[in-house]
């Protein structure tokens, strides 16, 4: 068995962190993701995959690293809501947590709680070369109330197939969910 490749990943999130560790030591990838606190500009733009790639872009300009590396975004995406809050989740969040989700949703029944959470990983293998993107995505919908101790973010109100996000453990959650899957293309890809 080779030494392990190393990969840094940038974010101030700690779950994003333990739930790709998680993932590629329960795949037995030969992969070490080495976590760097760096918080870097959320930027606002239309679609995630421009964020996860400006963003990537950003930190090759500003952080003076020569090893491999990736960051990821996130967006969840209420149909109802033509896609709302989509690549502003994490500002919405802060503002108005799963609570005010549940509550602009609160007329809202049957196919009309349609949701689809999405992730886009962006890999800097090299600085000479543009991010490679991945993507995941996860479709369910916005259950009635919070429910689950897991998770963070939005699992508590995102349901797929019957059970939230957050009512799964991590590796359950891993196989199923948006960043998950989009993990899941990365390591494949390392490795």
């Amino acid at each position: 068995m080779g030494s392990k490749k190393e990969i840094i990943f940038f974010t101030t999130n700690k779950n994003k962190v333990k739930e790709i560790k998680d993932l590629a030591d329960s795949e037995a990838k030969n992969i070490t993701i080495v976590h760097r606190e760096y918080d870097y500009p959320e930027l606002q733009l239309e679609e995630i995959e421009a964020v996860a790639k400006e963003s990537a872009n950003y930190i090759k300009k500003k952080v003076a690293i020569k090893k491999p590396f990736f960051i990821e975004d996130s967006g969840l995406f209420i149909h109802a809501l033509n896609g709302f809050p989509g690549p502003f989740s994490a500002f919405v969040f802060n503002k108005i947590g799963n609570e005010g989700i549940l509550k602009l949703m609160a007329d809202k029944e049957g196919e009309e709680r349609r949701a689809s959470f999405k992730t886009v990983v962006a890999f800097c293998e090299s600085f000479e070369k543009e991010p490679i993107l991945f993507v995941g995505t996860a479709e369910g919908k916005i259950a009635e109330k919070v429910r689950g101790e897991g998770g963070f973010g939005y699992d508590p109100i995102f349901e797929f197939e019957g059970k939230t996000f957050a009512e799964r453990n991590t590796d359950e959650k891993n196989r199923v969910s948006h960043r998950g899957r989009a993990f899941m293309k990365l390591l494949n890809y390392i490795s």
